[in-house]
């Protein structure tokens, strides 16, 4: 640690520990009590009911709930498969035009999420491409806005890989495919999984650019969330912001088991 005295380690994780309880147990923990409250007029809620979980997810919530979860596994995957393409490509190249392109890949991350969503709605809802109104664009959406976040991480695990492994499989006589396949890809699977949970876990959260060009038929949760705030339903809005944080909490555990398992292998 940068602290080396016991006292001043004690006021480190004292510290520590108070901006912890009031930035993020606090109020996570309101919100847990909010999703089952009946009333709240006090310093407590009153009249504890599970109602509001049986309205997320049920109907217009759980349908909410499924189109966050394949909109992300879907904007996820094919980040996944672009990043993890490109960094490839560009690790080969000459250092001018790769920080170039490296630049490139990272604008959509410094642009506002609403300015994406702006510029997807206002250039597809117009023929020769019009995008308007459907799922696709929601999805585009959160591919260039996740996309950036995927490509680093892939980058930085290419960076940390031994480079003497690739040169060895290629004296052996494997083919780059082969190499690909049974050297690279494996020695990355701890960041293509992570690249994928953190892909996964902006997407189920996204609002800005959502908002902007959702269609009427395909509501994320986010939105849903929005909107029930937005009308007062508290309570509700909370009960479905503690299910969006368990799913992706759910799926983020069990994505965590994918290098283990390919490590045993």
């Amino acid at each position: 640690m940068l602290v080396w005295s016991s006292s001043g380690r004690a006021w480190a994780w004292s510290i520590l520990l108070l901006c912890f309880g009031l930035f993020y147990a606090l109020p996570l923990a309101t919100i847990a009590l909010a999703s089952v409250a009946g009333e709240w007029n006090g310093v407590l809620p009153s009249k504890m009911t599970l109602v509001h979980y049986a309205h997320a997810l049920s109907g217009e919530s759980a349908e909410q709930l499924r189109a966050s979860v394949i909109t992300g596994a879907i904007a996820s995957l094919i980040a996944l498969i672009s990043g993890t393409w490109a960094a490839l490509a560009l690790r080969t190249m000459a250092r001018v035009p790769r920080g170039v392109l490296d630049m490139l890949f990272f604008v959509p991350s410094a642009v506002p999420s609403v300015s994406v969503g702006l510029g997807l709605l206002v250039a597809f809802s117009r023929p020769p491409v019009l995008l308007n109104g459907t799922t696709l664009i929601v999805v585009i959406a959160h591919l260039v806005l996740i996309s950036a976040f995927t490509y680093g991480n892939v980058s930085a695990g290419l960076a940390r890989l031994p480079p003497d492994v690739e040169r060895v499989a290629e004296s052996l006589g494997a083919t780059p495919a082969y190499r690909l396949r049974r050297v690279t890809l494996p020695l990355l699977a701890p960041y293509l999984t992570a690249a994928f949970s953190l892909s996964f876990a902006m997407s189920m959260g996204e609002l800005g650019a959502t908002v902007m060009v959702y269609p009427p038929g395909w509501v994320t949760m986010p939105v849903g969330i929005f909107a029930l705030t937005d009308r007062g339903a508290t309570f509700d809005g909370a009960a479905l912001t503690i299910v969006l944080a368990a799913t992706t909490l759910l799926v983020l555990l069990g994505l965590s088991r994918t290098p283990r398992e390919a490590a045993g292998r």
